[in-house]
């Protein structure tokens, strides 16, 4: 690992110095902090952390190694990844490559030695905020940049990790002991609207028994339509659902034609296309380890989550929505259904892949509300 010097520099300008990890030179990205013990790969590969620098707040990052398993979509989105320590000797059977090996391999600027705690009540208390990691050392002039650095309020960040065509998901979920396990036969077709969708959500849909379709968000409601889907998917995705109102105005058209199931950023797409508003939360929701209460049954999920953004519930009002989940954080709005149309969504990760499975059942919800409007019957090749 490298002995060089590497800063951190925010934009209200405070300054952490460590030792660069990963590939050299200079990234830029909205800096979080992610309370998850466990899952760094999956996390660098999950696209809605595209347009972000990750802080881990655990201490120790990188001892279980990489795998060639364990990624959320062809290659690292992340902008940056920040880390107490990143352990140069890792330990497991399944690792193939140690974690700074791995950024360097993808170009992916990092930085390491620096007091993690300290910069996560930094960005507890005055919020999330633009910063440059870089191995220039003239704090001054990083700071000039850090000021003018673009934020993600109003970015389209979802252009630039969805899928160019449309394509066919086939593969079956991970078992470490048996490999690939193919899913059951489908019982319902579904087409997933990809906004920066992740490989463990297609597992899950196709273990529901669910033959998926991928399209890219750009696809409008009528060409979704013209795949006569027994259900629609609304994937995650990064950045600020306002700044894809391409992807608002489809869904707006699918809303009462075909039963819909949106998580994280869907839910917050389909927040705005009922004619709600949305609002950026002043650190975000990243971690695995998030309490979320199920307002219909009282019971209390422990959840994976990764946003910035929220839907006011209060905006929906009289529109024929209601919440369903409620954090139990800071009392935001964690799911909203129809009361009479079969559409619902959750802000929080149900496919949880490392994380709790608390919430799995919310796959079996969606092909429950798909069976309920009359597709039951096996699928035809």
């Amino acid at each position: 690992m490298s002995d060089k010097e590497a800063l951190l520099v925010l934009r209200d300008g405070r300054v952490f110095r460590g030792r660069a990890l990963g590939a050299e030179g200079e990234t830029h990205g909205e800096v979080i902090f992610n309370t998850a013990m466990s899952g760094y790969q999956e996390i660098l590969t999950d696209p809605s952390y595209r347009g972000q620098i990750v802080t881990m707040t655990y201490p120790m990052i990188g001892n279980y190694g990489i795998n060639e398993e364990d990624v959320e979509s062809h290659k690292p989105w992340a902008n940056g990844l920040i880390v107490k320590e990143a352990s140069a000797c890792p330990s497991s059977w399944r690792g193939r490559m140690c974690l700074d090996d791995y950024l360097k391999a993808h170009g992916l600027v990092g930085l390491q030695g620096i007091d993690t705690r300290a910069l996560t009540r930094h960005l507890r208390d005055h919020g999330a905020q633009d910063g440059i990691i870089s191995t220039e050392l003239d704090v001054e002039r990083l700071r000039e940049r850090a000021r003018a650095l673009p934020g993600l309020v109003g970015r389209d960040l979802v252009a630039e990790v969805s899928s160019t065509k449309p394509f066919t998901w086939t593969e079956g979920a991970w078992d470490p002991s048996r490999g690939y396990v193919a899913p059951p036969p489908a019982r319902f077709s579904v087409v997933a609207v990809d906004a920066g969708i992740k490989f463990n959500i297609l597992r899950q849909l196709g273990a529901a028994g669910c033959d998926v379709t991928v399209v890219p968000a750009s696809t409008p409601a009528e060409a979704v339509l013209e795949r006569q889907p027994d259900g629609v998917f609304l994937s995650n995705g990064p950045g600020d659902p306002e700044g894809v109102p391409y992807l608002i105005d489809a869904v707006r058209g699918l809303i009462g034609r075909v039963p819909m199931f949106g998580i994280c950023l869907g839910h917050q797409i389909l927040g705005l296309a009922a004619g709600g508003r949305t609002y950026k939360l002043p650190f975000g929701h990243h971690g695995a380890n998030h309490p979320v209460k199920d307002l219909a049954t009282g019971k209390v999920e422990i959840t994976s989550q990764n946003h910035g953004f929220a839907v006011d519930p209060a905006s929906l009002a009289g529109r024929g929505w209601e919440p369903t989940h409620h954090n139990l954080n800071d009392d935001t709005c964690e799911g909203l259904r129809h009361v009479e149309l079969p559409v619902f969504s959750v802000q929080y990760h149900p496919e949880a892949s490392p994380g709790p499975h608390d919430a799995n059942y919310l796959f079996h919800r969606f092909t429950a509300l798909m069976e309920s409007a009359g597709k039951t019957g096996p699928r035809q090749p």
